[in-house]
């Protein structure tokens, strides 16, 4: 990794740096069930849309609620962070990362969902998003951060790349959405450096 010009840390080196377009993590206690609606309409929303998130079809308020559950449950013990960002009362963007429960893979997490309202795209919400991740997951100790995404999603590898994230794979053809086939791109940040 290059060094930085400045002898300023960047946002991701600092433990409680100022959030970024409104972002934060989501408490232990979990969201507020307005915030859960929201979160289930912005997912549906990118889904229906065409966004590679990982659902064919939009997922339901109730299997949402669920997830914001279990990643809330984790967030104390380092099993899962999940960030939300807000635009006054309005969700616009909802990220998170799972630990990998293979004993081998323990000191590593996967960021599995990275959603951003297309209203709020290129205002610096997905990069907030995923600076609170990457704080989260080096105050739990994590030594390395994994994410997949499908290879037409040249936004999302830019800001990857910009945060420090290095392609170490491409599984072509991977990801089947009807009769179309993307590839799945493969990315690693390394916390131990």
């Amino acid at each position: 990794m290059p060094e930085r010009p400045s002898a300023e840390p960047s946002a991701t080196d600092l433990p409680d740096a100022p959030s970024r377009a409104g972002v934060e993590l989501v408490p232990a206690e979990g969201l507020a069930e307005h915030d859960v609606q929201q979160v289930a309409s912005l997912l549906g929303r990118l889904v229906d849309a065409g966004a590679a998130l990982g659902w064919v079809t939009a997922p339901v308020t109730a299997e949402i609620e669920e997830l914001v559950e279990r990643l809330a449950a984790g967030a104390g013990t380092g099993e899962s962070a999940a960030a939300i960002a807000r635009r006054g009362d309005e969700i616009t963007g909802f990220a998170y990362w799972t630990r990998y429960s293979r004993p081998t893979f323990r000191p590593h997490v996967d960021i599995e969902k990275v959603a951003v309202a297309p209203e709020a795209q290129g205002r610096g919400v997905g990069k907030g998003l995923m600076e609170a991740l990457i704080r989260a997951a080096r105050r739990h100790g994590t030594e390395v951060i994994t994410l997949d995404l499908r290879g037409d999603n040249a936004a999302a590898i830019g800001l990857y790349e910009s945060l420090g994230f290095t392609r170490y794979g491409r599984l072509p053809d991977f990801v089947a959405v009807g009769r179309k086939r993307f590839d799945t791109l493969l990315y690693s940040l390394d916390l131990r450096r």
